[in-house]
Order: structure tokens, then C-alpha cells, then sequence
């Protein structure tokens, strides 16, 4: 009977070790085999640094992400600040352009306006110069008709002329011949024919004297030469 429990102790060693030898194998398998959840990733440090592994590379991608969007922002805002500077400078420029061009056309049209007054001016000075000096027109002559004669009739030829008048007329400016018809201080026959001389032929001695010399100058040449052919044959 003493040697029962020495069995069964040795029963219960063997026991005891072969089942402090399950537990280590299946500890053993545990952390070995793959697949067994959290307990084999913590246990496995190899799986423990894929992980971190992993993490570090996701947050690198995110930080390179934003980094390249914040880049291409960056860019774009610049890109539209250049646009607006060009933009504004263009506008500027073509502000610039356009008040030149008005102030150009203003100048211009000044001095075409003061080239035009200038031609004007000058087209004006000429015309003065090319008209003949208006001469004052001399006074009516006046006084008796043989006085008015002398101042009508050229001094060479005044004393025939005195001669035919004083025998035709006697100096008298309404003289009429009653035979004829003739009248006025030459005579004249019709005495309408002094109207090519004046309208005021049949008063004004003036008129007839002029009318008489041209007559005379016309017909002989000269009073001189009229009052020969008169005293040849007693009329003229």
C-alpha cells in the first residue's frame, strides 16, 4: 500500500508535467502560428514594425498630398495676381494711349484752325495789295461854262474850242436852233445825243463840254482840227 501515492505522485508528476509541457507548446504555437488576432500581433515584433512601418509611410503620403496642394494654390493664386497686374497695366497703358491720341488730335486741330487763319490772313494781304489804290475822284468842275470848259478841255486845244462854241452858241447851254433843232452849247443835233455823256445834258455845261470835246476828238481828231474844217466851211 506505501507504494500507491508514490504512483500516483509520479502519475500526478508526469500529469502535471505533461501538462506544463501542453501549455508551453501552445504558448509556443500561439505566438508562432499567424492568424491568432491581437495577441500574435503584439506578440510579433516583426508585425508590430510593419505596422508602424505602414502608419509612417500613409502619414508621409498625406503630408506630400497637402504639401502639393498647398503648392498648386500657391501657384495659382500667383498666377492670377499676375493676370491682374497685366491686366491692370494693359488698362493703364491703353488709358495712356487713349489721352495721348486726344490731346494729339486737340494740338492738331489747333494748328490746322491757326494754318487756316494764317492762309486766310495772307490770301487777304495779297488781295489788298493786288487792287489798284482806289484814286479820289476829282472835283466836279464849277464856275461859268467857259470856265468849266478850262478845266475840261486840255490848255492846247481850249482856244479852238472856245471859238467853235462862242460861234455855235455863244456860250449858252439851253441854245436852241429853231431851223434845226440843235441845242445846247455845241449844238448837237439831236442835243439827246449828249445823254451818252450824262442824264443831265440838257442843263448841266459840264456834260455838254465833255460831250463836245469827245465829239470833236472823235469826228477831227482834235478841237484844233475842228475849228479848221469849221472855218473852212462855216460849220462842223
Amino acid at each position: 500500500m506505501p507504494s500507491l501515492p508514490s504512483f500516483s505522485l509520479r502519475k500526478r508528476g508526469i500529469a502535471i508535467v505533461g501538462s506544463v509541457a501542453a501549455v508551453g507548446l501552445a504558448a509556443t504555437a500561439a505566438v508562432a502560428l499567424p492568424g491568432n488576432g491581437a495577441s500574435s500581433a503584439v506578440a510579433d515584433p516583426n508585425a508590430k514594425a510593419a505596422v508602424a512601418s505602414a502608419s509612417a509611410q500613409a502619414s508621409q503620403e498625406a503630408a506630400a498630398k497637402a504639401a502639393a496642394a498647398k503648392a498648386a494654390a500657391e501657384q495659382k493664386a500667383a498666377a492670377e495676381a499676375k493676370a491682374a497686374a497685366a491686366k491692370k497695366a494693359a488698362d493703364e497703358k491703353a488709358a495712356a494711349d487713349k489721352a495721348a491720341a486726344h490731346k494729339a488730335a486737340a494740338e492738331k486741330a489747333a494748328a490746322d484752325q491757326a494754318a487756316a487763319q494764317r492762309a486766310a490772313q495772307q490770301a487777304a494781304n495779297r488781295s489788298q495789295q493786288r487792287q489798284p489804290v482806289q484814286q479820289q475822284a476829282p472835283a466836279a468842275p464849277s464856275g461859268s461854262p467857259q470856265e468849266i470848259a478850262a478845266q475840261i478841255v486840255p490848255a492846247d486845244q481850249l482856244a479852238s474850242f472856245d471859238q467853235i462854241i462862242s460861234h455855235e452858241s455863244g456860250w449858252n447851254v439851253t441854245a436852241t436852233n429853231p431851223s434845226s433843232g440843235a441845242y445846247g452849247l455845241a449844238q448837237a443835233l439831236p442835243g439827246s445825243k449828249m445823254a451818252s455823256a450824262g442824264a443831265d445834258w440838257q442843263t448841266n455845261p459840264a456834260t455838254q463840254i465833255r460831250w463836245a470835246l469827245s465829239y470833236m476828238d472823235s469826228t477831227y481828231g482834235s478841237p484844233n482840227a475842228a475849228w479848221a474844217f469849221w472855218q473852212a466851211h462855216n460849220w462842223y
